[in-house]
């Protein structure tokens, strides 16, 4: 049987990293709707996520977007997030909102475009350096609308030959986190449409380039925990970007949609190591919250991944290999629904306790009176969104 103590202790290792966005106006293509309080700035999407920390625990890292967090002085704003005490994550990148980039950015056929892309990735290569991020994520757009528009195969050898460009600049303990997505905004083809495309390019470049998986980035009906397992065994599996999809990239808060296909997905991870620190996979969320308050949001969303996270650690190991090698379907699966029906939100209010954290992270926030104070004090100038 599992130990509670050992899932606890693994709990207490667990780190989520929000996203900058994620506080700020986000949402769908035909709309998004202002919020009272919303960050206008980067130090006050700071003050947001570090509330999300105080009141989870396990979220200390907050992933920049560059350019919609550029700043002046990176080594400023990393101290001002240790002081609010949490630090700097994961740089995203942005070759999708310039006019140049109708095309493609590092695939378009025209060599300029391409260099003012690669400058762009070098440049957040620049701000890991000046913030210590390890991580430089990039998520591209490009693709094609229409048969001939241009040519598949010269698409991926620009891609090839601009990545390996970024790849050279990173220091030791730096990383390229590769996204991909199977369509939107390129209908016809898309230069990083699946795992295996990633796959291929992070081989090519080498150890320090890894697959992202964002869990909304899939068409209908795939098995994505499959995906995550056949990753951590190449050892590409580099992070998880969290949220949820009833259709297509929706964008949800994690866990809203499809909470099994959370907890398989977070099985496969505990089973095979993904847990590990030496493994170092980034647990991430990506989401755009329209029409629901901010860092409530955010705070739901953590708590989602945990208790999945939770559930996949109760699973019954050494019960589902003995079932596995007598080749007891019905056992087998019996352990893995048992571990997922097992209702585990009185264990994380004893362990968040134990930590000295409110048991109800939503509660004692609504209760801190922080989203009163926001809505109160940032009135006039710009509110961050997309763009902003």
């Amino acid at each position: 049987m599992p130990d509670i103590a050992a899932v606890k202790a693994a709990l207490a290792n667990q780190r989520i990293e929000t996203p900058s966005w994620g506080y700020g106006n986000s949402g769908t293509r035909f709309k998004v709707f202002a919020q009272a309080g919303v960050p206008r700035t980067p130090r006050e999407k700071l003050d947001d996520a570090a509330k999300v920390h105080e009141f989870t625990g396990i979220a200390p890292k907050v992933a920049l977007h560059i350019p919609w967090d550029k700043v002046d002085d990176y080594a400023t704003l990393s101290a001002y997030a240790k002081e609010r005490g949490v630090e700097l994550g994961t740089i995203n990148s942005n070759t999708f909102q310039d006019d140049d980039y109708k095309l493609g950015s590092v695939c378009h056929p025209d060599p300029a475009v391409r260099r003012k892309a690669v400058d762009h990735l070098l440049e957040c290569v620049d701000i890991m350096d000046a913030t210590g991020s390890q991580d430089l994520k990039i998520w591209l757009a490009d693709g094609t609308n229409y048969p001939g528009q241009d040519d598949i195969v010269a698409r991926q050898d620009r891609l090839a030959e601009s990545l390996a460009t970024v790849y050279e600049r990173l220091g030791d303990d730096q990383r390229i986190l590769l996204e991909y997505k199977f369509f939107e905004p390129a209908f016809y083809t898309t230069d990083v449409p699946d795992w295996g495309t990633s796959y291929m390019q992070c081989m090519n470049l080498g150890d320090k380039a890894q697959v992202v998986v964002d869990t909304g980035h899939h068409a209908p009906g795939t098995n994505i925990e499959f995906i995550v397992a056949l990753l951590l065994r190449a050892k590409k599996l580099g992070g998880f970007d969290f949220n949820s999809r009833f259709y297509a990239d929706d964008d949800l808060m994690v866990g809203s949609a499809d909470p099994f296909q959370l907890f398989r997905i977070l099985h496969e991870v505990a089973k095979n190591g993904g847990f590990d620190p030496e493994t170092n996979v980034a647990f991430m969320l990506d989401q755009c919250h329209n029409i629901e308050a901010k860092i409530p949001a955010v705070i739901r969303s953590v708590m989602n991944v945990q208790e999945a996270t939770a559930k996949a650690l109760l699973v019954d190991r050494e019960a589902l290999n003995a079932a596995q090698a007598s080749g007891d379907v019905l056992t087998a699966n019996a352990v893995i629904m048992d571990a997922y029906n097992t209702d585990v939100r009185p264990l994380l209010a004893s362990w968040r306790e134990e930590q000295g954290l409110a048991a109800n992270p939503v509660t004692a926030y609504a209760a801190s009176g922080w989203q009163e104070r926001i809505a109160a004090e940032r009135v006039g100038g710009e509110q961050a969104g997309w763009g902003a």
